[in-house]
C-alpha cells in the first residue's frame, strides 16, 4: 500500500480538514472517525489539528456546518405550505446524499451555526404564516424530528436491503409470523414493505402533518 502524501507545508486549513474528514465519515461512518486517522489520511501529525479544532465535537460540527449550508434557501415565490415542504425534501435530500449528516444531527442536534440558519429559515416561513410563537416553535420542532426519524429509518432499511445476510434475516423474520396472531400484519407485508422509504412515503407523512397544520389555522382564524 502506498505510503500517504503529506500535506504541503502551510496548506493545511479548515477546509480541507472537514473535507477530508467527511470523505473519511461517507466511507467509514462518523463513529469510525478518529483524529489520528483524519492526521495520517492529510499526512500530518494529530497535533496540527488542534490548531483549527479543539476536539472531535468541534470537527463533527464543522463537517455538519459544512453540509448544512448546501441546503437551498427557501423559495419566496410560493405558498407557505410549499415553503416547509422546499426545506423538509432539502434537508431529507441532503442526508440521503451524506448518511452521516443523519448521526451528525441526531448526535448533536443543537450545535452548529447552519443548523440554527435553517431554523431560522423554517421558523421565519411559520411565523410570516401568521403562527403564534409556542406554535411555530413547536411545529419546527415536530418537523425536523420527523425529517430526521423518518429518514434515519430510509438509510438503514436500504443498507439493509443491500446486505444479502439482512434480508434472508428479514425474510425469515416475517415467514415465522403466524396468521393466526398476527393476521393484519401477514395481510399487509405487501403493503408495508412499501412504506419504507421513497419520495411518495415521506410526502405523504410530510402531507399528513401540513394537513393538520392548515386545520388548525384555519379553526384559530
Amino acid at each position: 500500500m502506498p505510503a500517504k502524501t503529506r500535506t504541503p507545508r502551510n496548506t493545511l486549513s479548515p477546509e480541507l480538514i472537514v473535507r477530508t474528514a467527511l470523505d473519511l465519515m461517507e466511507g467509514q461512518g462518523s463513529d469510525a472517525l478518529s483524529l489520528r486517522g483524519l492526521a495520517a489520511e492529510l499526512g500530518v501529525g494529530p497535533m496540527a489539528l488542534y490548531t483549527y479544532f479543539r476536539n472531535k465535537d468541534d470537527l463533527y460540527d464543522a463537517v455538519r456546518d459544512h453540509l448544512m449550508g448546501l441546503i437551498p434557501p427557501v423559495p419566496e415565490d410560493v405558498a407557505w405550505p410549499d415553503q416547509v415542504r422546499a426545506v423538509c425534501r432539502g434537508l431529507r435530500a441532503l442526508m440521503l446524499q451524506h448518511p452521516c449528516l443523519a448521526q451528525l444531527l441526531a448526535g448533536r442536534p443543537l450545535s452548529g451555526h447552519e443548523t440554527a440558519r435553517v431554523a431560522e429559515d423554517l421558523l421565519g416561513v411559520l411565523r410570516s404564516a401568521g403562527f403564534d410563537a409556542q406554535t411555530a416553535a413547536r411545529t419546527h420542532t415536530t418537523l425536523f424530528t420527523y425529517v430526521l426519524g423518518a429518514t434515519s429509518w430510509e438509510i438503514q432499511m436500504a443498507a439493509e436491503r443491500q446486505d444479502p445476510q439482512e434480508r434472508r434475516r428479514l425474510r425469515a423474520t416475517i415467514e415465522s409470523l403466524s396468521p393466526t396472531e398476527f393476521p393484519t400484519v401477514v395481510a399487509l407485508t405487501p403493503e408495508l414493505s412499501r412504506t419504507t422509504g421513497g419520495d411518495e412515503q415521506f410526502d405523504y407523512g410530510l402531507d399528513l402533518l401540513l394537513a393538520g397544520l392548515q386545520t388548525g389555522q384555519q379553526a384559530g382564524g
